[in-house]
């Protein structure tokens, strides 16, 4: 049986999944190895070489039958797999700087490696979950957690742009101002902008931004006793069992997000927009809420614009495995391995 393999790399943790030439994922839930990529390349590669057989075995798959593999980190990267001469804030052990992941990785393991960045990735599974691996269809997912990130996936390719930086989502700026609430709150974000969509559109930026800016107009509110960051983490809960603050600062983040996706509108035409994202780790009502709160804020569109469907995305912890998965079985398919 012919397969490919999806790698999602993380700081901490590795995600494996695997898919077969009827696209049917062979691992449905989450496969996790230890990362270990503080020890630098050489060990993080083994614990993804050890980590890869221990899923093959769960699946009962042999090696021989893995045709060609899909990896994803997180950045910065170049769009082939390199690391920036910088170090990257998930990989800071000296020997990362520069190091060429997709090309270590393929050498090790005498298979074809596709790379995207994880948030490609994850964007990628989103869009295969609607329209399949052979799509033409544009999509522009935001994938909202600790800081933002997202995808862009034209005529069913992945946007990577020149140096890997495409679909660098939650470092547009958006008008702030325009958003009930934080009309005069200057949000900065962790890469220096000002007013962008991760300075109020992610986990920090509630830690940083929202939560202190809204405490100030909710005195004596549970959450101002503790720490700002143990704080920000319980947000998400109180704001699914009705809190006023919460909701608030949920609506900001859904209003943010309208702002943004009308100006992807505008610019792609896309078919879909996706969210997804620990904010929409929540009941069905709040997400069906936060859409809600999405499409309300967004400006007047053409007519032929205006119901633009705006999807959840499904499985958010596997989300960038199967998308490096996927990304690995086309590789495949061009290269008439599958």
């Amino acid at each position: 049986m012919e397969v490919v393999a999806g790698i999602d790399l993380g700081g901490t943790a590795i995600n494996y999944t695997l898919l077969n030439q009827q696209e049917q994922f062979l691992i449905t839930g989450l496969c996790e190895h230890p990362a270990l990529s503080k020890q630098g390349p050489d060990i993080c590669l083994q614990q993804i070489e050890d980590g890869l057989k221990i899923a093959l075995n769960q699946a009962g798959i042999p090696f021989s039958d893995v045709v060609a593999i899909g990896l994803d980190t997180p950045g910065p990267t170049s769009a082939s797999g390199q690391f920036s001469a910088r170090g990257s804030t998930n990989f800071q052990h000296p020997k990362w700087a520069s190091f060429d992941i997709r090309e270590a990785l393929a050498r090790r393991l005498g298979k074809p490696v596709a790379f995207l960045n994880d948030a490609n990735a994850a964007a990628l599974w989103g869009h295969y979950t609607i329209f399949g691996t052979d799509s033409h269809e544009t999509s522009v997912a935001v994938i909202v957690g600790t800081g933002n990130g997202g995808g862009i996936i034209l005529n069913g390719e992945v946007i990577k742009g020149k140096n890997g930086f495409g679909g660098e989502l939650g470092h547009v700026l958006i008008p702030t101002e325009r958003i009930a609430g934080i009309e005069t709150l200057h949000a900065r974000c962790s890469c220096g902008r000002t007013g962008d969509l991760e300075s109020v559109c992610s986990l920090t930026a509630i830690e940083r931004n929202l939560l202190p800016h809204f405490l100030a107009r909710y005195p004596g509110h549970e959450l101002s006793k503790g720490d700002l960051h143990q704080a920000a983490k319980a947000v998400r809960g109180l704001a699914d069992r009705g809190d006023q603050m919460c909701r608030d600062i949920f609506r900001v983040q859904a209003h943010a997000l309208g702002l943004f996706y009308d100006q992807m509108i505008n610019t792609f035409d896309p078919d879909v927009l996706i969210v997804g994202g620990g904010v929409l780790e929540a009941s069905e009502q709040l997400q069906i809420w936060f859409l809600d709160e999405i499409r309300k804020s967004m400006p007047d569109q053409r007519e032929e614009q205006a119901n633009i469907p705006i999807h959840v995305m499904p499985n958010g912890d596997t989300a960038g495995a199967r998308g490096a998965a996927i990304e690995a079985l086309k590789l495949a398919r061009a290269g008439g391995l599958a």
